[in-house]
Parts: structure tokens; sequence; C-alpha cells
């Protein structure tokens, strides 16, 4: 719980907060100034002092001199500290292969079987996972998780905020995507028995025909000649009737291709590359189809040869070539609080500031299609926030308080 100790000073309530146990709770904010911060515009790459007001989870107001706009606001003194939005990993595990389990633990990839579409992410989530308190102290407000990648269709992901004890409440957006699988990952789990794929042929025809029986189910659907429902191919509706994204794990540039290839067979219109380790060989061909990358994880051996390729100087050519990207740590492969450390290590191989901030922000909220709430400070959006006492981009900088939906979940002593 929190100690809370209020000190009335000019009939105002200034709040000092000591923060015992981060995931059990928070002090709800429903009307709060945050005055006197340095504000990270992304737009027009500045800085400008400026006090935020907090209304009911939501970013009210952003303007210089706002201490007089309501009676007893609960005022927090930034002092000069740097203000940005919350930080999003765009793609995780986090909380499905949970830390200091074992392999109890480990609920991300069930190879009963390649093709599994009807597995749900949130099924698998442990909100008591003790990265989500690394998440929070490292500035990390919202995160997409959901299955591995040694199936060749694992199931369906979901976006959730990084603090909470009911998953159901820590939900932005579910499902937020329908992951599958090229490359390596599923040929090392089911080829090594000779069981399909054995091959990258095998993997791509699995996936075919998986869409291809969901669009003779569809039409089957639509002329009430089904006689029950069938979970696997009812999850994939969604993804082709394009609701949901067509998220895929592929490292080589000759599978990214191929996913793109499905995903015109099919009229797939919304799709994600993860990972990505060679989108840089066909990056004029993303930016073509228009077809976003989630690069990472960044900080690991190449321990496969798909990872051959992997440099941080990819993503520069990325962003130059038009192709929106975002750094991931791919949780648990780069520990959670290591993203704003990718992002930094990508500014030295040339990456703007601007370019690195949105890498983990609104770039993120845009590959999640949660860009309407997250990803910026900007008036009706979630206050989600984080107050720095440097350039959070710099390593020796620190989190000094978190806000999740108007909420301090964490503040540093």
């Amino acid at each position: 719980m929190f100690l809370v100790k209020y000190a009335y000073i000019k009939n105002i309530v200034y709040c000092k907060y000591a923060i015992e146990n981060i995931s059990q709770g928070a002090i709800k904010l429903k009307i709060t100034l945050l005055k006197d911060g340095i504000v990270y515009d992304l737009e027009k790459d500045r800085y400008d002092k400026k006090d935020i007001i907090i209304k009911d989870g939501k970013i009210a107001e952003i303007a210089e001199n706002l201490s007089d706009k309501y009676e007893n606001m609960e005022i927090i003194e930034l002092n000069e500290k740097f203000v940005f939005p919350g930080f999003i990993d765009c793609h995780t595990h986090l909380g499905i292969i949970e830390e200091c389990t074992g392999k109890i633990g480990v609920d991300n990839n069930e190879t009963s079987d390649p093709v599994t579409p009807h597995l749900n992410g949130i099924d698998a989530i442990n909100p008591f996972d003790i990265a989500f308190k690394d998440a929070v102290k490292s500035g990390i407000t919202c995160v997409m998780s959901g299955p591995g990648s040694n199936n060749v269709v694992g199931g369906r992901n979901v976006v959730i905020k990084t603090v909470g004890t009911i998953i159901d409440k820590m939900i932005v957006k579910n499902p937020a995507g329908f992951k599958v699988s090229l490359g390596e990952n599923p040929l090392s789990t089911y080829g090594i028995n000779d069981k399909c794929p054995v091959t990258r042929m095998g993997s791509a025809a699995l996936i075919r025909e998986l869409f291809m029986r969901t669009e003779d189910y569809i039409v089957r659907k639509e002329n009430n000649n089904i006689k029950e429902r069938d979970i696997r191919l009812e999850a994939v509706i969604p993804l082709l009737k394009g609701e949901i994204p067509l998220r895929v794990h592929a490292h080589r540039a000759d599978d990214i291709v191929t996913a793109i290839r499905i995903a015109d067979e099919f009229n797939i219109s919304k799709m994600v590359i993860e990972h990505g380790t060679e989108a840089h060989l066909v990056k004029s061909y993303l930016k073509e189809k228009n077809v976003p990358v989630a690069y990472g994880p960044l900080l690991t051996p190449r321990i496969k040869m798909e990872l051959k390729g992997r440099r941080y100087a990819s993503i520069v050519e990325l962003f130059k070539e038009g192709v929106k990207t975002a750094i991931i740590t791919d949780h648990p492969y780069n520990s959670i609080d290591c993203l704003r450390t990718v992002a930094a290590i990508a500014m030295a191989q040339g990456l703007s500031f601007k370019d690195a901030i949105k890498s983990i922000t609104i770039n993120a909220a845009e590959i999640l299609n949660c860009q309407d709430r997250i990803g910026k400070l900007e008036i009706g959006y979630d206050a989600d926030i984080v107050v720095y006492d440097g350039n959070p981009l710099d390593i020796k900088s620190k989190v000094d308080i978190t806000i999740i939906d108007g909420e301090i979940v964490f503040k540093r002593d």
C-alpha cells in the first residue's frame, strides 16, 4: 500500500508518495496538476515548460500556468523535470513467460499442434509476474503480449497496461493481432521430428490451408450452413475481415517477402513484421507495401543462423526509407526494462532523438492500432505519463514518477 503524507500550503494540497507495492494499488488522481514540467513535444521536437491537468484518467489540458484552473486540485510539483508519454513495447511475452518460475511459468508455446489459431494470449498472462514492476519502474506503461513463435500459427495477441491485478481490467485492445511464424523456430520445433513443417514451404502451406478453410467457413456461415461453430476458424475470421492485423514473426528477408505474398493472396490489408532482422534488405518493398516493422530484440547473441544480419543500423535505414518502425524487447529475451537502452544505442548508430522516441511511443502505438489513446501527450489521450530526472535516453537518467491512466503507480524515493 502507499504511505501518504498530506501538507496543506495556501489551501493547496501537496502530496508526497512513498510506494511500497506497485502492483497492489495506486492513488486515483481525479483532477491533478503536474506543475512546471519540461514537456517534450514530439511533433516540434522541442521542450517547453508546461503544466498538465489530468481529469478522470485522461489528459485534459497542457499549457503554461494552470495553477488556478480548478479549485482543490492535487498538485504534483515537477520542478522542471522531463516529461514524456509512457513508453510502449509492441512485442513482448510479458506475464506469459514469467520470471523466476522455471518451466512451469512458461506458457508461450502450445507445442501439441503447429497450428493453434484459437489460443488467446490473455488466458496465459499472470499480472503478478515481477517483470510488470520492472516495466513500471522503467517508464513502460503499455505492452503487447502474446503467444510465442514455435508454432506456425500461434494465436492472438493482447495490448495491456502494465499495472493491475485483474488482467481483464488492464486491456487496451483484445484481440490485437493474429500471430504466425516463418523461419527457423517452427522448423526446429516440429521438423526435427519429421512433423510438418519440415521446410519453409511447409510453414507457408499450413498458413494458406488455414486461411482457405476459413474463407470457405465464412461463406457457409453467411449462408447459415454450419451445424456447429469451429473455434479454430472463428478465431481467423477477424483477420480475414480486416479487423485485426497479421503479426508475422520473420527474420530473413525471404521470409518477410513470403509473409507479404501470403497476405496479398488473402487480401489481408493489415500486417506487421516482427523482429525483421533482414528487413533493411527489402526496405523499399516494405515501404511500397506499407508494412511496418517491430524490430528486435537487439541485446541477445546471434544464436540462430537467421540472426546473422542483425544490427542497430538497420533501424536507422528503415526510418530513412520511411518504413514505420518500433523498437521491441521481445521480453524476456531482452528484459523489459532495456527498451530505452536499445533506443539509446540506436542513436549511437545515427538514429535521431526524435525518431528514437517515436520508436517507443507513437510508432509503437500506431503499430498496435491504439494511436487514438496512447503514445502522445495530447488532450484526450490516456494519462500515461513518465517523469525523468534527465533525458530518458541518457543511460544515467532515472524515472522519478510513472503515471498510468491518471494514477501514480511508481515514485522514486
